[in-house]
């Protein structure tokens, strides 16, 4: 099959040929039919994160199941699915705790590129190529374990569909189930990109009363304002968090959201946040990167909370369906995060657009 594959660090990547092997028991074959691109992604095509190599990223995708493998009771060939990163098992210490996005048996596969059990369906020339990100969908086919693929209606365009898998799951599931954001609430998202945008749609569904957007990028902005921003903040002209205590009455906001994978934004958060507010993590900063809480008394003294977020602390057979329930009813906006398609060919182009800070989400056409 065709694969867009990474050869090393800070190199384009290429479209090559690769062999994928057939399901094993529990497992789903699934042809690809288009998949988002990430900026987790681009953080190991850059080397922020490191990654075995070669490797196929990849990992906001939606399919049609083409072969399953033994004691596969859930999906059959032809249904459509969305692929999820992170699958949950139901039976570990932290499934049963209601921690879906921690699973002991699938959680590593993450970091790893490995299917649990140490192996990758995929090869090239009888060497081995990694599953990057745990799903490898920058590809026309892809190996999931059952859990990992999420049946949808027929009539679900999956060209659409795919955004779900990653920046809805995260962006969304970061207010409805990391922080539970109540109705009301004053929210503060940094960053508006994929996960951004979802962010604030997920602060609109939870009826928050003030949503602030803080991007450098004009038109990210203007967009914010359509998917539920009630202001916005450009931080080269303004101060964010001055403006987030100018529109709160001098209080601080309820909760901050970072959403754009630096780590001095999360910084940022907590100068924005009142006494007892919270701080989420969403983004996913480079390695190096670290944070500073100057006098941490006075932190501890304000009970102010900073929490991370994995994929929105979703269990993805549950929210996925929800997700895409809201979307049949027009309370969430998937047609309008996805700002450009192209070919498989192209993925470079999309990283580069994602390097510009073009549009909100471009999507990889890869079948049909």
């Amino acid at each position: 099959m065709r694969a867009a594959v990474l050869e090393a660090p800070n190199t384009p990547v290429l479209i090559d040929d690769i062999d994928i092997r057939a399901p094993k028991r529990g497992e789903v074959l699934v042809r690809v039919v288009a998949c988002g691109v990430c900026h987790s992604d681009l953080s190991i095509v850059d080397g922020s994160f490191p990654a075995p190599l070669p490797v196929v990223l990849g990992h906001e995708a939606a399919g049609v199941v083409e072969a399953v493998g033994d004691d596969v009771s859930s999906v059959a060939p032809g249904d459509q699915v969305v692929l999820t990163p992170l699958p949950a098992c139901g039976q570990c210490y932290f499934c049963t705790r209601g921690q879906p996005t921690l699973c002991a048996v699938y959680g590593a596969s993450l970091f790893s590129n490995l299917l649990p059990d140490g192996t990758s369906p995929l090869s090239r020339r009888g060497e081995i190529v990694y599953r990057g990100l745990a799903t490898a969908a920058w590809a026309e086919k892809a190996i999931m374990p059952e859990a990992g693929v999420v049946k949808v209606d027929a009539d679900v365009p999956l060209e659409v569909a795919c955004v779900l898998g990653c920046a809805v799951q995260t962006g969304v599931g970061a207010v409805l189930n990391t922080a539970k954001v109540e109705e009301g609430a004053t929210v503060l998202v940094l960053g508006a990109g994929g996960i951004g945008i979802a962010v604030t749609q997920g602060a609109r569904l939870a009826a928050a009363s003030r949503v602030i957007v803080v991007d450098p990028v004009a038109e990210r902005r203007e967009a914010a304002l359509t998917f539920g921003a009630t202001d916005v903040c450009d931080p080269g002209a303004d101060d964010p968090v001055a403006m987030a205590f100018a529109l709160t009455n001098g209080i601080g906001v309820d909760y901050s959201f970072e959403a754009a994978g630096q780590a001095a934004l999360i910084e940022q958060g907590i100068m924005a946040t009142r006494a007892g507010g919270t701080i989420v993590c969403v983004g996913a900063p480079p390695l190096e990167q670290g944070i500073s809480i100057p006098m941490v008394v006075g932190f501890t003294a304000t009970e102010k909370k900073l929490i991370g977020c994995l994929l929105g602390s979703v269990y993805a057979q549950r929210d996925i369906p929800r997700l895409l329930a809201l979307w049949k009813v027009g309370r969430l906006d998937l047609e309008g995060m996805i700002t450009q398609r192209l070919p498989l060919a192209e993925t470079e182009a999309a990283l580069d657009s994602m390097r510009r800070r073009e549009g909100i989400r471009t999507v990889l056409s890869v079948g049909s």
